[in-house]
């Protein structure tokens, strides 16, 4: 199986392991020559908001890719892979944070799907969900967990 494309899904809280993230999808998209995809999901509410906050006048005017592109995180990963000469483009979608994402794998056709997250006691995990763990137990494709600190 030849890689060529890889899914890194990113959220809100992904500031915080941003280099682990970027380290690890530099050490397999580089060697491999492969395209990473910069995902972000939004709910429409977190879409809505994040419209307003990133001053664009009128939130039915913006597209989610576009969004996505002001993002800090979106924004500082990308300058890190444009560093080390991966390719990339940003993708974005709003629905359930989960299932879009593993939509997401599907469209851009991803070979390996990279998800952070930190630990978390079964009791979180059972209070509050986790994207990270939805997606990979309904992702055909394969999916790398990176921690953070």
């Amino acid at each position: 199986m030849a890689l060529e494309t890889i899914l890194l899904a990113l959220g809100p809280n992904d500031n915080d392991r941003a280099d682990a993230l970027v380290d690890f999808v530099s050490d397999i998209a580089g060697p491999a020559n492969a395209t990473v995809a910069l995902a972000h999901v939004y709910t429409e509410d977190e879409f809505r908001e994040a419209a307003t906050r990133l001053e664009f006048a009128d939130h039915q005017d913006a597209t989610a890719i576009e969004v996505a592109k002001r993002l800090s995180v979106i924004r500082d990963i990308g300058d890190e892979l444009d560093d080390a000469g991966i390719d990339f483009h940003v993708t974005s979608q709003i629905g359930e944070h989960g299932e879009s994402i593993v939509d997401l794998s599907t469209v851009e056709d991803a070979d390996l799907v990279v998800v952070g997250g930190r630990k978390r006691s079964p009791t979180g995990k059972a209070i509050f969900g986790s994207t990270a763990q939805q997606v990979m137990l309904e992702s055909t494709t394969p999916v790398t967990f990176v921690r953070g600190d």
